[in-house]
């Protein structure tokens, strides 16, 4: 709720438009009320010709024609408003996801966040388009015609102040309950999103491994269970429209009464007095209850105001970044001091990094499985912020160095380098920082080595990828991630175990690949085998999240028993 606070008083210009047009409006009712009840009196009763009312008339149609002008004016006002707030959030959410990446697929299912991103907000939409629109008219134009119904006809002023209160009353019960139930509700959207993503994205495992069966029945209690949380919420909105239209009828009917009674048996006001209340009556309790309709959806967007706050208040600390920039023509320096990371409080830490990567360094990271290497590569790469310590970047601490001056000049391939849905030529494209032609495309896929592969596709290098390079293999996306590399041309190249889990000759491509890379840039490469790391100007041994050793592979062969234990291992010794 803060939130929406926070952004409305951010557009104070639209909110004092909004009054100005609810002042206005109030005016053309009180004039379309006032016109009408005099064109009926002197028509029946007083017995005018046409000829002489049609000034009247005409004035009537221009209050009526000027009020729907004027709440189309209020309405529009209302969406540009929503507008402006949904991509602001939209782009706060997508701030959050975007500068810490390796935390936020950590946590929660991309089903739900994309919910939160599009569905959630959304909700928000009519909080301005029609509440907070209703909400300044039904504050103003109300007290305007029952000044105007005290100073005609006070008795129809009491009946009004009398009843009127039992609709906000109602509208506040009704809404806490809504508030509620629409955040259960949107709790139960994103997560029937997050189960329908993940099964969809694992079908073939869960039919490989049998379980397909178990997640149909899981998605549909999940879709179940959303279908009832919103029935309950339309269960509130009916039974907040029932209840608004018996007190509106009701308190209308009592002021008829009245007037009735009145005029009638007392007759102690006149028919232009008498029709003039039962005009603006109705028009006072109708704007009650516009606000009330109002109340119900604005509730509901409080509901996802929430659900907003909460998820932008889970900030992890971004990476940090200044102004300068870094040359393009050779490699930096790269220094940690005392760097460190941990992914939640009490979770995995890498701890007290300290070493120094000169540029055309071949560095090689190892360690035991869950000793900290991908991380300590994410903190090198800027993709993770550093909980502890400082990264220095040729003399400059990374705090000062421009975010797109550091990416321009790095390359980082993973395990499972992420392909788009589109052609090969498009994801290999990617690489270059600059628009790039066919020949530089063609050039980049020779020397990645996936140049015969393309040739061999009757589309070549037009043919379509599946989105997270669905139909080809692992050693062709890693052709193609390598190709990105060559086209780009990087100072900087991180592989996180580029060759894990490939065959031996596709295992040679890509070595050679790296090495043609390394001739021109600083290669930091996550290994296992020995072949990768023996060769490398400085390797770093990681245990349990620390820095065991650090030096060439003669210097820890002699110096530390774990990298020795390692190298016996895969040789085909037995540790001692």
């Amino acid at each position: 709720m803060n939130k929406l606070k926070e952004m409305t008083m951010e557009q104070k210009s639209k909110l004092v438009l909004l009054i100005i047009l609810a002042i206005i409006s109030g005016f053309a009712i009180i004039g379309q009320g006032y016109l009408f009840v005099m064109i009926v009196d002197r028509i029946f009763l007083k017995g005018i010709s046409f000829s002489e009312i049609i000034p009247l008339l005409v004035g009537l149609v221009a209050v009526l024609l000027t009020r729907t002008f004027f709440t189309y004016l209020s309405g529009r006002t209302g969406i540009k408003m929503a507008s402006i707030v949904k991509g602001k959030l939209r782009q706060s959410l997508l701030n959050k996801f975007s500068n810490n990446p390796r935390q936020a697929s950590l946590h929660g299912q991309s089903g739900q966040k994309v919910s939160v991103m599009m569905d959630t907000v959304d909700e928000i939409d009519s909080y301005y388009s029609s509440y907070l629109p209703q909400v300044i008219q039904s504050s103003i134009i109300p007290i305007m015609l029952l000044i105007v119904i005290f100073m005609e006809h006070w008795t129809t002023g009491v009946i009004i102040l009398v009843t009127a209160p039992f609709i906000p009353i109602f509208m506040m019960v009704i809404g806490f309950k809504t508030k509620d139930k629409s955040e259960e509700q949107l709790d139960k959207m994103a997560a029937f999103s997050g189960t329908f993503l993940d099964t969809l994205q694992g079908l073939t495992t869960l039919k490989l491994f049998g379980r397909s069966e178990q997640q149909r029945d899981k998605i549909r209690k999940s879709s179940l269970d959303f279908r009832d949380a919103t029935m309950e919420v339309l269960k509130v909105a009916f039974s907040n429209s029932l209840a608004l239209e018996f007190i509106s009828m009701l308190s209308i009917g009592l002021v008829a009464l009245e007037v009735a009674v009145r005029m009638i048996i007392f007759q102690d006001i006149t028919f232009y007095t008498g029709f003039l209340m039962l005009i603006l009556a109705p028009e006072f309790y109708t704007k009650l209850k516009d606000l009330g309709s109002a109340f119900h959806t604005g509730r509901t967007s409080m509901g996802a105001a929430k659900k907003l706050e909460n998820e932008l208040s889970e900030q992890e600390q971004a990476v940090e970044w200044g102004e300068a920039s870094i040359p393009t023509n050779q490699p930096p320096s790269i220094e940690l001091v005392g760097a460190g990371f941990s992914y939640e409080s009490n979770g995995f830490a890498v701890k007290n990094i300290r070493t120094v990567i000169r540029p055309f360094e071949q560095v090689a990271i190892i360690g035991k499985t869950g000793a900290g290497k991908s991380t300590l590569l994410n903190m090198i790469a800027g993709l993770v912020s550093l909980k502890e310590g400082e990264m220095w970047i040729n003399g400059e601490k990374r705090e000062r160095i421009r975010e797109k001056s550091w990416f321009d000049s790095l390359s980082y391939i993973s395990q499972d380098p992420y392909l788009f849905s589109g052609t090969i030529a498009d994801n290999i494209a990617i690489g270059s920082i600059e628009e790039t032609t066919r020949e530089e495309i063609t050039k980049a896929a020779e020397k990645a080595g996936v140049n015969k592969l393309i040739d061999t596709l009757e589309k070549g290098y037009d043919t379509p990828i599946g989105e997270a390079g669905r139909g080809i293999s692992g050693g062709e996306k890693q052709r193609i991630a390598i190709a990105r590399a060559f086209l780009k041309r990087p100072s900087i190249i991180l592989f996180d175990e580029p060759t894990t889990g490939l065959d031996l000759q596709t295992e040679q491509i890509l070595q050679s690949s790296i090495k043609e890379l390394g001739k021109n840039s600083t290669v930091i490469t996550v290994a296992h085998r020995l072949h990768t790391v023996k060769n490398a100007d400085k390797i770093l041994l990681l245990d349990n999240g620390e820095l065991r050793a650090s030096g060439t592979h003669t210097d820890l062969l002699e110096s530390d028993e774990m990298y020795r234990t390692m190298v016996t291992v895969q040789q085909g010794g037995k540790a001692q």
